[in-house]
């Protein structure tokens, strides 16, 4: 029994910009179990890419990560082309991989299961409401709202939300993705609707201006804690969701995991690639920020 696992494609991501084009593993399954690897937790990835991005998962593997991994006919290929400006990006899915199936997790027990979709295809929701048998459900819903036209990405409705959200236990989404999703312009508004569906905690990230969690009727307002210098904010969201899973499955209240999330995520910030730190590191950086 895994207290944590964590399913989903790692991506082989192909960044232009100006000066270079780069070719670099990413997505929610790797940012997420790099932040993951040197908390006090048991942990698993369950993930499937194609045959030429397997060192991928050897990579993870040398950092001490279990990663259970099935051959799938491609590699999720994200293209994300960047202006001048670096705030004008141009994001295209070159790639797509194999759905997952139940019978990939049907020998893997845990007490939560979080979800970390690339596109709408990665889970049936016959997949979601079998696993919720099986412990809780995070989801992360940015997957789900990615809707590919011509390789090109495009922000998209979910047309089973309804019959999905019954399942989950934690969802989180940036404040864009709940506007989307709840088809509600206000903060307020919008997590009382995933709530109606079923959703018991909903975590609402919005970069530098904090995050809000809502639960059983309260809402929990979260501070960003910011670095004097950011470096590399990619992969954020991810590492806020580790942080918050392993608070919330060491038994800590829904403010205490959040400031933690918050935390690990601005000190992910600092330095570029997947979070690398401990627990520590995490407690000794909300401490300076305190003061």
């Amino acid at each position: 029994m895994y207290d944590i696992c964590c399913v989903g494609h790692i991506t082989s991501d192909k960044i232009v910009n100006t000066q270079t084009v780069m070719h670099m593993p990413g997505g929610t399954a790797l940012y997420f179990s790099c932040a993951m690897n040197k908390l006090d937790v048991s942990y698993v990835l369950v993930t499937a890419l194609g045959e030429a991005e397997m060192q991928y998962v050897t990579d993870l593997r040398a950092k001490g990560i279990e990663v259970k991994v099935q051959p799938s006919t491609n590699t999720v290929v994200f293209e994300n082309i960047y202006a001048k400006n670096q705030d004008e990006r141009t994001q295209n899915v070159l790639q797509i991989a194999d759905p997952f199936t139940m019978e990939q997790l049907q020998q893997v027990d845990a007490k939560v299961f979080h979800l970390g979709p690339l596109l709408a295809d990665d889970f049936s929701t016959g997949l979601i409401k079998t696993l919720s048998a099986k412990g809780r459900i995070a989801l992360d819903v940015q997957g789900y709202l990615r809707k590919v036209i011509n390789q090109k990405v495009y922000l998209t409705n979910w047309s089973d939300k309804n019959i999905v959200l019954q399942y989950i236990d934690i969802l989180k989404a940036d404040i864009a993705e709940l506007a989307a999703l709840s088809g509600y312009k206000t903060l307020n508004d919008g997590v009382k609707f995933l709530a109606d569906l079923g959703v018991k905690e909903a975590v609402i990230t919005n970069g530098s201006m904090g995050s809000v969690i809502y639960s059983e009727g309260v809402f929990y307002d979260i501070p960003a804690y910011r670095p004097k210098t950011v470096v590399d904010a990619t992969g954020c969201g991810d590492t806020y969701m580790a942080g918050y899973l392993y608070r919330r499955i060491k038994g800590a209240g829904l403010q205490q995991s959040g400031e933690f999330a918050a935390a690990m995520a601005g000190l992910k910030t600092t330095s570029p690639g997947p979070f690398n730190g401990t627990e520590d590191d995490v407690l000794n950086f909300f401490a300076d920020n305190q003061r």
